[in-house]
């Protein structure tokens, strides 16, 4: 209380009560001298979200190609709309609107490209779920109460298409139909479940033929206006030995004594010593899908048709998790799932050829009545 009988407070918070104590004392002399004068609390900076934004991300320890890869979610997608707005003052509806309208946007510009799988839903959910981390992380230091980010089923990624699944004999038309130094990638992709950039990141001495593996270690990723970044797998679980089937095993011999880059560390698929681009292997992967009647497949499919292929065997869900070097069930069990609705077919099948084979026999039955 001032002697203008009116409450003041301190321009400022104190770290101690003794802080706070000795400001007290300081006003009273003032007032007791005459020359205490009301000294009014400077507003603390508002915090936007831009740069909380920036601070979170300075303070994480992230591979390189994922801090490229939240610097172009942050500068082209989050940034335009929330820069400027005050971190704690954000609400559902405006992520709600942002949200739509990034789907919206990207989903036309995408509609003007000849891939009808690209509807930048993936764009729009890694965009927002990087949002609702940042937003997470603010809750968990009490700079905002609760987080805006309540888009029911945002930060998933929803496919256009559903993966095309080949089954063995298609695996094997597509190598024949494929270049012939891309033939084992195709056999190796469809059977062996490895993602892309563990596929082109594979050195001569990763291939184990006498044990009939490949060795993961490694990942190449590839993002726009930047080089090439070798580095670990997507994650741990992705570090591991995938055994292979004899025939894919005998594809990499001759594919190694044909077309790998030479010594221990030459990449098994190279285009002329260095690695392929993914926009340069799609154009070379599409002809030949096409060929074999699969225009809508690419490259990554091969993938989920060989995790299918895996979960007809029986393969358990940790079995599963483990060949694919997933972190979490959910994957491997839409591939066991998608492997029960096949076992399903194949006994529709059975039945088809069961009631076949009964109706000949009653007829023989029958005439030998008759």
């Amino acid at each position: 209380m001032g002697p203008d009988a009116a409450l003041h407070y301190a321009a400022h918070t104190f770290g101690t009560k003794l802080d706070a104590e000795a400001w007290l004392i300081a006003q009273r002399r003032r007032i007791d001298a005459g020359t205490w004068t009301a000294v009014e609390p400077v507003a603390a900076p508002v915090l936007t979200l831009g740069e909380y934004a920036e601070t979170w991300l300075e303070r994480r320890d992230l591979r390189p190609t994922t801090a490229r890869q939240y610097r172009h979610y942050l500068d082209s997608h989050i940034l335009p709309t929330f820069a400027e707005r005050p971190l704690a003052d954000v609400t559902p509806t405006e992520v709600a609107r942002w949200e739509a309208t990034l789907r919206r946007d990207l989903a036309a510009a995408a509609a003007k490209t000849s891939r009808p799988d690209r509807t930048g839903s993936t764009a729009v959910a890694h965009a927002y779920a990087l949002l609702r981390t940042i937003y997470r992380a603010a809750v968990r230091e009490d700079l905002v109460s609760v987080s805006p980010c309540r888009v029911e089923g945002a930060g998933q990624a929803r496919r256009a298409v559903e993966p095309v699944t080949l089954e063995p004999h298609e695996l094997a038309a597509l190598a024949a139909a494929i270049r012939s130094d891309l033939s084992a990638l195709v056999l190796l992709a469809g059977w062996g479940a490895l993602r892309l950039g563990e596929l082109l990141e594979l050195r001569r001495a990763d291939v184990d033929l006498k044990a009939g593996t490949v060795r993961v270690v490694r990942q190449v990723q590839h993002l726009p206006h930047h080089e090439p970044v070798v580095g670990p797998p997507k994650t741990d679980a992705g570090r591991r030995t995938v055994h292979l089937p004899p025939h894919v095993v005998e594809a990499l011999r001759v594919h190694l004594a044909k077309h790998a880059a030479p010594g221990p560390q030459g990449l098994l698929f190279h285009r002329d010593g260095a690695w392929w681009a993914p926009s340069t292997l799609r154009d070379k992967f599409r002809p030949a899908a096409a060929a074999i009647g699969k225009p809508a497949l690419r490259v990554h499919g091969l993938r989920h048709s060989a995790l299918t292929l895996a979960a007809r065997t029986g393969a358990t869900t940790a079995e599963l998790m483990a060949r694919a070097g997933h972190t979490s069930p959910q994957a491997a069990l839409r591939y066991q799932h998608a492997a029960q609705t096949r076992d399903a077919e194949i006994a529709a099948a059975l039945a088809v050829m069961a009631s076949a084979t009964v109706s000949l026999d009653a007829e023989r039955i029958r005439r030998a009545e008759g």
